[in-house]
């Protein structure tokens, strides 16, 4: 494996440590033993959740390449994936609400183990059937897991700032930490061992199965809305009417569906943009490198969330405007890099020099994950909240799936290109809702002024 590889992964780890030492007390919370308890037991099921997702995802793509299947057949297996987490996954999320988010959470582990499985078929119809049981295990995975914790986090009485600690080292472990873990093992099961692109699949299986029975044996049953006899039909036009009713929430769905379906869209576009003439190119090791940068953006967002004088809101557009540019780079370098046409060999001087632009993107993603929960846990009701974060996905999902199926017809640099518009989009719309908190908290401090007769400007308020 180049040096070159080896640098990138030394420099993040470098930059990462000093970010991590220096920190100081204003930078952390104070927090009671009671909830680093409950904290530890949520990280380390978040943790083995996410490794089971994290060790399928540097071969995906490779494993289907392996079976000989083209762009476009490859294409239409990720489309199947999101457009079952859209149709199938969005009501079985919602079940959550009413159902329990406990027996949501197993139901992720069983369905993605059964996904795993049918990795081991070459066949066309199973791999089908694979993408479709990994779609609803998705919308499971993203809205089950934080459902649960954000319920019983307020349900045991604990403070609300703490929960963004929760979020910031769910994302530091289980998106970055968890996440390098997971490709080295990936790369070393595939390459050292020779054990087949299949191998990272088995041990996601394996890994799921232990966070599974954790989940059962230590977590508590937790609820949304208990209303008796509530459908599916009455949940989805509760959380329609809360969407449509109150902008914030609105505008925090289009901002989530933007900026995820550019990242999915990244998931997909990453590998042949590093190896458009099939270089060789360590596929795990490049995953980890992602993995660390990713690390280092959430490490960034815990001490952003510790601050109470900055609001998540404000910060969360430059982090957009930022992402936008790394995922221009592939553009720009197009128009100034001379593109190689001799097929395989190492990567390219174009691959390297995107390879740092992704790596950039990356570390928006350890950014937005914990900053988006942040603000989920603020404006989305408690007794829809699966529901609200699954209608989310709705527009995600139709998205990708729309460009992941043309994305034979336009090329690799046009689809960066129209995700970085699509950011720079969540940009704006993030902006506006700052506009929309702001106005929100000014009203409510006017009206508590005027129901409790105080002056504003001689009394701290707390609202």
């Amino acid at each position: 494996m180049e040096a070159y590889y080896y640098l990138v992964f030394g420099v993040l780890v470098a930059v990462l440590a000093a970010l991590e030492f220096s920190k100081s007390s204003k930078d952390r919370i104070t927090t009671s033993a009671a909830f680093n308890a409950f904290k530890n037991n949520y990280l380390v099921v978040y943790s083995l959740m996410m490794a089971g997702d994290w060790l399928q995802g540097p071969y995906v793509y490779a494993l289907y390449q392996h079976y000989n299947y083209s762009q476009g057949d490859i294409g239409r297996l990720f489309i199947a994936g999101f457009g079952s987490s859209m149709l199938f996954g969005t009501i079985v999320g919602s079940l959550g609400d009413r159902y329990g988010r406990k027996r949501a959470s197993v139901t992720y582990c069983i369905t993605y183990i059964l996904s795993c499985i049918t990795k081991h078929s070459p066949q066309y119809r199973v791999l089908m059937l694979g993408r479709i049981l990994g779609g609803i295990a998705t919308s499971l995975l993203f809205s089950a897991f934080e459902s649960w914790l954000v319920a019983e986090h307020f349900k045991r009485g604990f403070e609300a700032q703490w929960l963004s600690l929760t979020f910031s080292k769910a994302i530091f472990l289980g998106n970055g930490l968890v996440a390098i873990l997971a490709g080295l093992v990936a790369n070393t099961l595939v390459g050292s061992f020779s054990l087949g692109p299949v191998a990272p699949f088995d041990a996601a299986s394996c890994v799921l199965a232990i966070g599974m029975g954790i989940i059962i044996y230590t977590w508590p049953e937790n609820y949304g809305d208990p209303s008796e006899g509530k459908t599916i039909v009455s949940q989805f036009q509760q959380a329609a009417s809360a969407i449509t009713s109150d902008e914030k929430i609105a505008l925090l769905g289009a901002i989530q569906s933007l900026f995820e379906g550019s990242m999915y869209t990244f998931v997909f576009l990453w590998t042949p943009a590093l190896s458009p003439n099939k270089q060789i190119i360590p596929h795990g090791f490049i995953f980890a490198t992602f993995m660390l940068a990713s690390m280092l953006g959430s490490s960034l967002a815990s001490r952003l969330l510790a601050r109470t004088d900055l609001k998540v809101e404000s910060y969360m557009q430059f982090v957009f405007v930022v992402a936008a540019g790394s995922l221009c780079l592939p553009v720009l370098i197009s128009f100034f890099v001379e593109p190689v046409v001799a097929q395989g060999g190492s990567i390219s001087p174009g691959g390297r020099f995107n390879l740092l632009g992704f790596c950039l993107f990356e570390a928006c993603v350890g950014l937005f994950w914990p900053s988006i929960m942040k603000m989920r846990s603020q404006y989305i009701p408690e007794e829809s909240r699966s529901t609200i974060m699954n209608f989310f996905r709705i527009p995600l999902n139709i998205f990708v799936c729309i460009v992941l199926y043309n994305v034979s017809a336009f090329p690799i640099t046009g689809m960066f290109g129209m995700c970085a518009v699509f950011l720079l989009l969540a940009a704006f719309l993030q902006r506006r809702l700052m506009l929309v908190a702001e106005i929100h908290r000014n009203r409510l401090v006017e009206t508590w002024v005027a129901e409790k007769g105080v002056d504003s400007e001689s009394e701290p308020l707390n609202i």
